[in-house]
């Protein structure tokens, strides 16, 4: 008899009573493993190694013990895992999905003892799908309940949620000024308006050693949250509504309101142009397969007309032996790339979920609904790329994690965009790429199968050599014989690699039958 591994997987939404001698994942476990006794006749083993998460919601896949489970699936050391009921595994539609694509993918399969289901037919799938619907809706309901109780004590002014902001002590339900810490609060709007800046204040604080009350140093994020927050004139906020709180203010309105203006004034939305020369997208954030920084130039040809590229610094120093694969690419054509693959992934709905499930649910739904919508402009671009590296065949991006849902949330908000840039996590996207050789400006990228047929080009060059057969074999008519002719007969001197090029569709953007015939006569 062949024998079959089974492993228990328990879980508690919250920690009270974890402490007990026997909680709730002891029985569900108990309950679970007397199960696979009961199946010991069909060759069920218990698999020793036990997959515990106690204070981990169902709501999300983000569960230390569930990820080392999916782990030791992939690395096939389990046959069936077995809960005590399916929400245990999750209560979320879409990770159910994913999680039963993993378990076909390596001949997995799970029972819930209370509930008897057999993953592999698609009855037993539906019935699983009508099951967590229910346990889905179940959460929601639950979600919206605890919304509702936030909202209304929010509108009596009372303080509950949360932990109280520096400057004041939570007391019950309301908030009492905390002598020792409220003179920083002072502080930091004070200096604010003197200074005029959050950065200029960010270094003067940690000059003065003024510290937040975990001992660290502030971040230029957290005092931008301190300078907006109308807790400290004694309101509280829910979501974009104002009420009336039952604590003191620590901060003068007028004060307040002096720091807003401030702060709307300092805030730039500023928009790049493409044609702009003076700013490069991809600026200190270039690096070609050795390592070598890309830096943006440009030139002019006799034509006065302006190309503008990145170069990689191992020419630049003269160090041909450090030169990457690709040393240099026009400018339009990299950042026109980069912005494709950033804003692809941003308005994926469905990637950018992973990255904010442990946001609230009202929150995930603004940012998925803002993801639609939002004007992502270079400025945006800039604060969450980490860095761009260019290969042979391909382009690595890079983003910044945790500036990435920062930027979210606050746009989603409708809120200035304040960057903190210090961030350890990243997310590495890879995209495929063809290069395509562009005579005198380097290389084009071609993403894909990405091609652009320009029938006028195709049509010049062929032309071309047609006549240009008529006229070697004598029967091209002297009335046809003319200027235009002549130049479209010398478009067979076009370097091979730019006909194939234009014949592909792989030619670069902006390509004109004059730059066809300028090339052409430079080939003679």
């Amino acid at each position: 008899m062949n024998l079959i591994r089974c492993a228990v997987y328990t879980r508690k939404s919250s920690e009270e009573g974890l402490d007990l001698e026997f909680n709730s994942l002891d029985a569900q476990r108990e309950a679970c493993e007397a199960y696979i006794k009961s199946q010991k006749h069909e060759g069920w083993v218990l698999v020793e190694k036990q997959y515990n998460d106690g204070g981990f919601s169902g709501g999300t896949m983000d569960r230390p013990a569930f990820k080392d489970l999916l782990s030791d699936i992939k690395k096939n050391k389990i046959d069936i895992v077995v809960v005590y009921k399916v929400d245990r595994l999750t209560r979320s539609l879409m990770d159910f999905a994913k999680i039963i694509e993993i378990f076909d993918e390596h001949q997995a399969s799970f029972v819930s003892i209370t509930q008897q289901f057999n993953t592999t037919t698609s009855m037993g799938r539906l019935t699983l799908n009508m099951l967590l619907s229910f346990a889905q809706f179940e959460r929601e309901i639950t979600s919206e309940r605890l919304r509702d109780k936030f909202e209304a004590s929010r509108q009596k002014g009372l303080f509950i949620h949360g932990k109280a902001p520096i400057g004041y002590t939570k007391v019950g339900s309301t908030l009492v000024e905390n002598p020792e810490k409220s003179g920083i609060v002072r502080l930091i709007f004070d200096k604010y308006l003197e200074l005029g800046s959050i950065r200029i204040l960010h270094d003067y604080l940690i000059e003065q050693g003024v510290k937040t009350e975990s001992g660290k140093n502030f971040r230029k994020g957290h005092l931008n949250h301190i300078l907006k927050n109308k807790v400290y004139i004694g309101k509280i906020m829910h979501k974009d509504k104002v009420y009336k709180g039952l604590h003191e203010g620590i901060i003068d309105e007028q004060i307040f309101d002096n720091v807003q203006k401030r702060l709307k004034e300092n805030s730039v939305e500023r928009k790049f142009e493409n044609n702009n020369h003076s700013y490069a997208l991809l600026g200190s954030k270039l690096f070609d397969d050795k390592g070598n920084y890309m830096s943006p130039s440009h030139s002019n040809n006799r034509y006065k007309k302006r190309y503008t590229y990145y170069i990689s610094q191992a020419i630049l120093q003269n160090r041909p032996q450090d030169v990457g694969s690709i040393s240099k690419l026009p400018n339009g054509e990299i950042e026109n790339v980069v912005r494709k693959i950033v804003i692809e992934f941003i308005k994926n709905k469905n990637e950018i979920q992973k990255y904010i499930s442990k946001k609230t649910l009202e929150m995930q739904r603004k940012i998925l609904k803002a993801v639609e919508t939002l004007n992502f402009n270079d400025q945006i671009i800039r604060y969450v790329l980490k860095k761009v590296v260019v290969y042979q065949e391909k382009v690595e991006v890079v983003l910044n994690r945790n500036v990435l849902i920062n930027v979210l949330e606050q746009l989603a908000c409708n809120q200035d965009v304040i960057i903190d840039f210090e961030d350890t996590e990243f997310i590495t996207l890879t995209k495929s790429t063809k290069l395509v050789a562009v005579p005198r400006r380097g290389n084009k990228l071609i993403i894909g199968d990405e091609v652009e047929y320009n029938l006028t080009l195709i049509q010049a060059i062929t032309k071309g050599f047609f006549y240009h057969k008529l006229w070697s074999e004598g029967n091209l008519p002297k009335e046809q014989r003319s200027s235009y002719i002549y130049r479209l007969m010398n478009l067979r001197y076009l370097p091979p690699r730019l006909i194939e090029d234009v014949l592909n569709g792989k030619q670069a953007p902006g390509l004109t039958v004059k730059e066809l015939y300028r090339i052409a006569n430079e080939s003679l």
